[in-house]
């Protein structure tokens, strides 16, 4: 059975979410995919008219992310696992295709382990030591359940919501979510769509990098773009067919990241 894993970002799914899976759609004929999808910006604008101001955090490497709290741990499980989950679940329906959503949580899909204590870098510009909140790193994927799964269904659509050892529900992020499934059932490929077209060095799109020369590059770009191609080297190493990091704002996203559009993280050969 051939399997293709696709994330793709928040705001590039609520700008082209229909494109999108109508290009998904197309090929469910050929694979069994599996969606992860994001939606940070949603989860903003519902906790703010709950009252709840979302905090970002600055991390000593530079990199920004969401402080999970267990007020904004409410609104995520009910926005990502509910709204917008049921939505591409809906619209895949009605497109014909045999999609079922679940959030990480389900089945024990996705298992993390809750950071109790995270370093920021505060309002002074110090380190400072905070309560970790209720995100998690993922350690374990119930690869059988979703191969499984997809012996009956086409499409698995996944919020990137864990569940601990305690069953605490943590929110993880999405592209670790899709590339540690990536790494658990090795499909033909993982595409990450995002609202920029690839790596971008010097003004330009890097065509393709080969996944022992990431390394080399890491110094060159972004901290959050950082993360990515080093996940996307692992995944690669791991068995991941190649990676492929493109725009997800284009009519035929998938199709074109599959003609070889955006950046493509390859072994060697």
């Amino acid at each position: 059975m051939s399997y293709l894993v696709v994330k793709v970002g928040g705001r590039a799914l609520l700008s082209n979410m229909d494109a999108i899976l109508r290009d998904l759609a197309r090929h469910t004929s050929s694979s069994k995919i599996i969606l992860v999808h994001g939606g940070g910006d949603v989860v903003t604008a519902y906790s703010k008219r709950l009252g709840i101001e979302p905090r970002i955090v600055l991390h000593p490497s530079g990199m920004k992310s969401r402080y999970t709290s267990r007020e904004e741990l409410e609104v995520y499980v009910m926005v990502m696992a509910g709204k917008l989950n049921k939505e591409i679940v809906s619209k895949l329906v009605a497109l014909r295709v045999k999609a079922i959503g679940l959030s990480g949580a389900d089945a024990g899909i996705l298992k993390a382990r809750r950071k109790e204590r995270i370093i920021i870098i505060n309002e002074r510009g110090r380190r400072q030591v905070i309560e970790g909140g209720y995100t998690g790193s993922i350690y374990m994927v119930a690869a059988d359940m979703i191969e499984k799964l997809l012996e009956i269904v086409d499409v698995l659509v996944i919020a990137p919501i864990a569940v601990s050892d305690k069953g605490e529900l943590l929110n993880v992020d999405g592209d670790q979510a899709a590339l540690k499934i990536a790494e658990a059932i090795k499909p033909e490929a993982l595409i990450l769509l995002s609202d920029v077209p690839g790596v971008i060095l010097d003004g330009r799109v890097i065509d393709d990098i080969d996944a022992d020369a990431v390394e080399d590059l890491v110094d060159k770009i972004g901290p959050g773009m950082n993360r990515k191609i080093l996940a996307a080297s692992r995944a690669v190493k791991s068995g991941v067919g190649r990676v492929v990091i493109s725009s997800g704002l284009i009519e035929e996203p998938i199709t074109g990241a599959l003609k070889g559009g955006g950046t493509v993280i390859h072994g060697q050969g």
